[in-house]
């Protein structure tokens, strides 16, 4: 009797055992989505006036109407190039509502923490054909520019008449090249598309502000 016991012990612990890994397993919970990186700040100067101050006429369509000397700091590691984007507050578009563009510049090499004063008109050669759809691989020669008035600097010209307007130079350091063309498609499309292929890939931004308004005749 005592031996039929421990056998009917060992069979009932032995079932229950059985019984526990056939009951299904709760799922395991969904990894949570990766957290964006932040966005450092970083430092844009300039010589030509302090943050916040007028815009010489040098630098405007009233003077010489050549870019100004631009300088950049506290950039991550890993920066494979830099955006610039200059554009006024307070001439808004009125067919979209959008701010006005005056200078978009996009890769400008990693390397780089300058722009010089007076960044010569033209654009560098279309970036060489991908290599099994790989990643696009970096323009042959220097960094891709457009305006209002073309492949250039275009400077401030708010009116005499009327308020100061409010130019705000943005840098953008970014972990890719931008396979986008210089050429095809209006200022205002291009910065939309240049834009569109910075999401995800920002790393680092500066700012800077200066004010102008053409001086009374």
């Amino acid at each position: 009797m005592r031996r039929f016991r421990v056998a009917c012990v060992v069979v009932g612990a032995a079932f229950m055992a059985a019984s526990v890994q056939a009951q299904p397993q709760p799922a395991a919970a969904p990894a949570p989505p990766p957290r964006p990186r932040a966005v450092v700040v970083m430092t844009l100067d300039s010589p030509a006036w302090p943050d916040g101050g007028v815009i010489p006429l040098t630098h405007s369509q009233v003077g010489r109407d050549v870019s100004p000397p631009l300088s950049w700091s506290g950039a991550p590691e890993g920066v494979v190039s830099y955006v610039l984007i200059v554009r006024d507050l307070d001439a808004l578009l009125p067919a979209t509502g959008e701010d006005t563009l005056h200078w978009l510049v996009w890769n400008i090499p990693g390397s780089s923490a300058s722009l010089p004063e007076g960044v010569p008109h033209g654009n560098a050669p279309p970036a060489p054909p991908r290599v099994g759809g790989g990643p696009a691989p970096p323009p042959t020669d220097g960094l891709r520019q457009t305006s209002g008035t073309g492949p250039a600097y275009r400077g401030p010209a708010a009116p005499a008449s009327g308020p100061v307007h409010h130019y705000v130079f943005e840098v953008f350091a970014l972990d890719i090249w931008l396979d986008v063309p210089a050429v095809g498609q209006s200022p205002a499309a291009t910065r939309g598309t240049v834009l569109a292929a910075m999401v995800g890939h920002v790393r680092g931004k500066g700012v800077r502000v200066g004010v102008f308004r053409r001086p009374l005749p």
